[in-house]
């Protein structure tokens, strides 16, 4: 505590400038070219809004000493990193903070976990495992460091936050190039405030020194203090913006339309089918489909090939996976049905699945679909294993056969062939006989990988107990039993 009558050394946000009011220093003010300017026929992305911009504030200095309902720091997954940003945010806060994170049991890159501020004067710490950066997978960090600010925004939005200060979050430990870094930190958050910040009063931008210039210099292409500054950043905007989210876009995944749908391509796989789909409609959708109805009479005749019938199934994945991503899905992340923990003994992912958090009756189930899709589509593409609790689960928790069948036959292949093993814990004599129906006669590729676990002391022979998050009923239960 301060000394009677001395000075806080912690800010109030509240006395900072927001970005709305901030101006250039001296000499760096931008110059606007009048015949650039005046040439933009095209809707900035990212256009100018005051309400925004009222939001966002640019602080030079220690993030650890503003007074907030949150501040953010960046660590490793293990949170135990040494650099300058947890080092100060554990020294004000105190040793209490340590003990703390301990029960946290790490934290995997692009996730975000919560706890008190202690000693701060923020009543919440957010924090978050950045990527390492390596050219050869920029893909993949770009997609981990969007989730660090997308889940620290949600978890702020969750918790009823009024404002939260975010350092920057990948370290120079981590390589990350401080330029490309910024713009999907920027571009992440507005779009969060766009869609989902209503309740979010202040975002605090915390920088360095060294760091400062970057975020000032790129500041006005995500949140333009004017419609001529708005104009004069048009031009600087990257080509990779994301999607509506932020999110960035892998090019791989996304639905291809031709050209010039009314002409037919050499290589045109609907070629193989009839010479005269091409010229079936004029619009773009007739082009890409082809004759819809026709494919359908084909697939039920046994006729279309097995690549034809593939790439169809990948089109309609893709389209299940463009509303997973553009939807609010936050009631049906709040039930924590779902969620990734550690890797089991052969090192692949675990995702665990507790079937007591799911009330079928109460939800929409196609949400629960969608959400399903959207948590997974970046787990299967390589290995991993899930783990179900079946544990006191009642016949509103039970999925029908019907909603996993469909399920089945809307995900990717990539889901079930990366599926390694599903552990069914706790099952009943019910549940056997269910799944030995399911795997037997509706879903083929299944019956070898699932296994009824009995007890947890079995479930922790594939996997290591502090690698998997278990809810505190389905210990006690196992102990009880």
């Amino acid at each position: 505590m301060d000394p009677l009558g001395a000075r806080s050394q912690f800010v109030e946000v509240q006395t900072l400038s927001t970005w709305e009011r901030q101006t250039d220093p001296e000499g760096e003010k931008e110059e606007y070219n009048d015949s650039l300017v005046s040439q933009q026929a095209f809707l900035s992305p990212f256009p100018y809004r005051e309400d925004i911009n009222r939001k966002i504030v640019l602080y030079n200095g220690d993030v650890a000493l503003l007074n907030c309902t949150a501040i953010v720091n960046t660590s490793n997954e293990t949170l135990t990193d040494k650099n300058p940003i947890s080092e100060s945010i554990h020294t004000y806060a105190g040793p209490e903070l340590r003990d703390e994170m301990l029960k946290l049991k790490g934290c995997r890159t692009g996730e975000a976990k919560m706890t008190k501020g202690f000693n701060l004067a923020a009543r919440f710490i957010i924090h978050t495992v950045g990527p390492k950066y390596k050219t050869k997978y920029r893909t993949a960090a770009e997609n981990s460091l969007y989730n660090c600010y997308r889940n620290v925004m949600q978890l702020a939005r969750e918790q009823a936050m009024a404002s939260v200060a975010v350092c920057v979050v990948s370290t120079t430990r981590r390589g990350y190039p401080l330029e490309d870094a910024t713009h999907i930190a920027f571009r992440t958050v507005r779009r969060f405030l766009e869609n989902y910040g209503e309740s979010i009063e202040t975002v605090v931008f915390a920088v360095t020194d060294m760091e400062e210039p970057t975020y000032r210099k790129l500041l006005p292409l995500y949140y333009p203090r004017s419609e001529e500054e708005e104009r004069a950043s048009l031009p600087l905007i990257p080509a990779d913006i994301g999607n509506s989210e932020g999110e960035p876009v892998v090019p791989e995944r996304q639905i291809r339309i031709a050209e010039k749908p009314g002409c037919l391509e050499v290589d045109s796989e609907a070629e193989t089918l009839d010479s005269d789909l091409g010229q079936v409609g004029t619009h773009a959708f007739s082009r890409m489909e082809g004759d819809v109805d026709k494919q359908r009479k084909l697939i039920l005749q046994g006729q279309l090939s097995d690549a034809t019938m593939q790439k169809q199934h990948q089109r309609n994945y893709n389209r299940w996976l463009c509303r997973a991503r553009a939807e609010d899905l936050s009631d049906i992340a709040a039930l924590k049905a779902l969620y990734q923990t550690g890797v089991d003994m052969c090192g692949r992912t675990v995702m665990v699945l507790v079937g007591r958090n799911i009330p079928v009756t109460l939800i929409d189930m196609e949400k629960a679909l969608l959400y399903f899709i959207h948590v997974m589509d970046h787990i299967t593409v390589k290995e991993y294993v899930m783990v179900y609790f079946h544990t006191l689960t009642g016949e509103h928790n039970h999925l029908d056969s019907e909603f996993l069948k469909k399920l089945h036959e809307i995900v990717d292949t990539k889901f079930k062939n990366n599926l390694r093993a599903f552990y069914f814990v706790h099952p009943s004599f019910r549940s056997k006989v269910s799944t030995w129906f399911f795997t037997t006669f509706s879903v083929s590729g299944m019956k070898q990988k699932v296994h009824h676990v009995e007890t947890l002391q079995q479930l922790f022979t594939c996997i290591l107990p502090e690698q998997i998050d278990i809810p505190p009923f389905v210990l006690e239960y196992d102990a009880r039993v």
